[in-house]
């Protein structure tokens, strides 16, 4: 089954014999996947549009994985019940949804063996989130693929705080510890983002406002070059 580099890396995130949500899986890729690479036997793929999951339930037939992939439609993790799955996918959405997600059903998130995430923006906001509430981050990838790069995040729930310097809020803080290559590449696209912000807003009538952005983001370069020649 061919699909993209980025939900493959999603896919191989879970440990084989899970059992699985994937919530939001609007064409129900990953779900197939799983079950044709025999890595899970027992998959329910979500979605809170009745129309969206229709591509689901028609890709599972064309696979003929009725018995091992199980369409539900539903908001989030409503549509699954206690100990039911032990992984949950949530992929494709903002950071901040993903975060509202996790909180609103926090007690059954609290038994979940490991959450594969992949916010599409606001990765900030969803690391913050689950730093800050005593979750672990225990692995993350960084994907350069369609000329952008997608991070994914893995953790798990547990009782102590695991706080840390605010600027890993957007940074991977596993793959800065293990000095991974594509970190560097990582950091040099945030810093040419930034400037190119900076040469935009120097551009125009400059406010109070504007000017404190620019300090702020020469401040996020500065942090973002201190991380690049620590890993160098």
């Amino acid at each position: 089954m061919d699909i993209s580099n980025r939900l493959k890396t999603i896919a191989e995130m879970v440990d084989k014999g899970s059992k699985v949500a994937d919530i939001g899986t609007d064409h129900g890729l990953i779900p197939n996947f799983l079950v044709n690479e025999n890595i899970s036997d027992f998959v329910i793929c979500s979605d809170i549009s009745e129309d969206s999951l229709n591509k689901s339930i028609s890709l599972v037939k064309d696979m003929h994985n009725e018995e091992k992939v199980f369409p539900r439609v539903g908001n989030g993790l409503e549509v699954l019940s206690e100990s039911e799955v032990d992984t949950v996918i949530i992929a494709g959405m903002g950071g901040q949804l993903i975060s509202d997600i996790l909180k609103k059903d926090i007690e059954l998130v609290k038994n979940f063996k490991r959450l594969i995430l992949q916010p599409m923006q606001g990765q900030h906001l969803l690391r913050k989130y689950l730093y800050e509430n005593n979750f672990k981050i225990v692995n993350e990838e960084i994907i350069f693929e369609d000329n952008r790069f997608f991070e994914i995040i893995v953790a798990y729930y547990r009782e102590d705080k695991n706080l840390v310097e605010e600027i890993f809020y957007t940074v991977p803080k596993t793959l800065y510890d293990e000095k991974a290559p594509i970190l560097k590449e990582f950091l040099n696209n945030k810093i040419k983002y930034n400037e190119n912000i900076i040469n935009a807003i120097k551009g125009e009538e400059l406010t109070a406002k504007s000017k404190s952005r620019i300090g702020d983001l020469l401040s996020e370069n500065r942090e973002y070059r201190r991380l690049i020649c620590n890993i160098e």
